[in-house]
């Protein structure tokens, strides 16, 4: 089985507090893209979990969410079936595109199809949530409200098709360093309002991202990014979760192919477009 592994965007982060458990709970609007990782699974005969990837900086052991995600799911095999699991990365780590947590929810999903599990929805979202606070939206995909730490995840309806310039520089910013260096400036009231508001009438310049000063604060260049891709034309450019990349959304696709060779120094450069929960799911469930 070969599956597609999307990665997301955050249109709009608001950080409203923070929560008893260390965590902080936010308001924020995922959103995928057409960047995608490729995972292959195979079932083996043995009782082990196999995985391994191309990507030479990202640790392929037992501490690899994908790695942990089948471990979770090991406990409802009917018989001691294993799995071979192999990555092709598209998605850099640490920029705030979720590529680790796109690929144990898509673990979830190819091992409760290979193994025969039948596990429903709701099961597999709880086991998203011990795993990680984005794992469950992409079991949804498409536009989703993101709550609580941003693992309670509500459908809703799909923006037009838009094209952006993703950038992508060769920096990793872990998020915990984000949250603990923001501190209590994170935790005004009433942030949220601007995501229902941009709900409502679906105006780009309501959104924000509550975590970008203090991106731009461990890392200048990305507010130079940002900025410029607003002077080229983009009608949002927003740090993507914690960073450390850069997108812009543009009106016409005309204005991207041209932001995007104005802005090819600045780091990796992906030309992008919005998946739609529609086709999302269909690139989740035919595996080839």
């Amino acid at each position: 089985m070969k599956i597609k592994s999307y990665a997301k965007i955050n249109l709009g982060l608001y950080v409203l507090g923070k929560r008893p458990d260390g965590y902080h709970n936010i308001c924020t609007a995922f959103q995928t893209i057409d960047l995608f990782d490729i995972l292959r699974f195979e079932t083996i005969g043995e009782d082990a979990i196999l995985l391994a990837g191309d990507d030479d900086s990202i640790p392929w052991g037992e501490e690899n969410l994908i790695y942990r995600a089948a471990v979770h799911l090991k406990p409802y095999r009917r018989e001691p079936k294993g799995v071979r699991i192999h990555v092709e990365k598209r998605i850099p780590a640490g920029k705030g595109l979720g590529g680790g947590s796109s690929n144990a929810a898509v673990t979830l999903l190819a091992l409760n199809e290979l193994w025969e599990l039948d596990l429903d929805i709701n099961m597999l979202l709880e086991m998203g949530r011990k795993l990680g606070a984005d794992v469950p939206y992409f079991l949804t995909g498409g536009l989703c409200l993101g709550t609580g730490r941003g693992d309670v995840i509500r459908p809703l309806d799909e923006l037009s098709e838009c094209f952006g310039v993703l950038v992508m520089p060769e920096i990793f910013i872990p998020t915990a360093d984000v949250y603990s260096s923001a501190g209590k400036s994170l935790t005004s009231k009433g942030k949220g309002s601007k995501m229902i508001k941009f709900l409502a009438g679906r105006h780009f310049h309501l959104l924000e991202n509550d975590l970008e000063e203090t991106v731009f604060d461990i890392h200048p260049p990305l507010k130079e990014i940002k900025y410029l891709l607003l002077r080229l034309g983009a009608v949002l450019s927003l740090v993507s979760g914690s960073g450390s990349a850069v997108f812009g959304l543009f009106p016409e696709k005309e204005r991207v192919e041209a932001a995007a060779e104005r802005i090819k120094q600045r780091g990796r450069v992906r030309i992008i477009e919005t998946v739609s929960r529609e086709r999302y799911d269909i690139g989740l469930h035919t595996g080839v």
